[in-house]
């Protein structure tokens, strides 16, 4: 199975555990149709497709299911801290659906950069996915205290519910390791940049081997990384 299609069942079993009939019901609605309701704009490439970020991070194919994925098991993580250590309850239905969903209409923004590779933004889209989602949750009648909680982790309105708050940590957090994964990964082959497509490159060994075992080759074996680099930049 494709990495990316074991990203989505994972996701799909995180939706199993919401138990709020509400917030399930809006989550798989929207993860079974997540095309806008209330615009004719169409997206140009597929949600299991679009990067986090064409260059920030996580800016390869699939970038947003494994971002998605993480911010949704570190929020978990974070959940259970914050109840054991500081004794304040956490709706975890709410911190999964916030989780799944902050980000999803990220890739009605993108588009295939055919010139250096990736992905860019698409000129001519003008909303942001943090708006999207907001208004996209309306028009599906999803229950006040989601809408809450995902305006809360982009930063749209002031932190009051701790799992607008846990799921804006997450999202921080993940958002940064991917950025700095992604500067690692490009400082070891940066050189290779005068005669190579990197972003392209990159993207389809990302593709073709999966995240895990490329950026664990990044550490752990840099020099095997950079010849693998090498040898598709001479392949095209």
């Amino acid at each position: 199975m494709d990495w990316r299609m074991k990203l989505i069942e994972e996701l799909k079993r995180l939706v199993n555990l919401v138990e709020d009939g509400e917030v399930k019901r809006v989550l798989i609605d929207i993860l079974e149709k997540p095309e806008l309701t209330y615009s004719n704009t169409n997206p140009l490439i597929k949600l299991e497709d679009s990067p986090a970020a064409p260059r920030k991070h996580h800016f390869f194919t699939g970038g947003l299911l494994l971002h998605t994925f993480s911010v949704a098991r570190i929020a978990e993580i974070i959940s259970r801290v914050i109840e054991e250590v500081y004794g304040i309850r956490v709706n975890r239905d709410l911190v999964i659906a916030a989780s799944i969903l902050h980000d999803i209409y990220k890739y009605y923004q993108y588009v295939k950069d055919d010139i250096f590779g990736g992905y860019k933004m698409r000129e001519d889209w003008y909303l942001a996915h943090n708006y999207a989602i907001v208004g996209e949750l309306i028009m599906r009648r999803a229950p006040e205290k989601l809408i809450r909680v995902i305006s809360e982790v982009h930063g749209d309105t002031p932190l009051t519910t701790i799992e607008g708050l846990i799921v804006h940590l997450a999202d921080s957090l993940d958002a940064r390791f991917g950025e700095i994964l992604q500067n690692t990964m490009l400082s070891r082959v940066r050189d290779l940049e005068s005669t190579c497509q990197l972003y392209k490159v990159l993207d389809k060994l990302i593709i073709e081997h999966g995240p895990g075992k490329i950026f664990s080759l990044i550490f752990e074996k840099p020099e095997e990384f950079k010849r693998m680099v090498s040898k598709s930049c001479l392949n095209g």
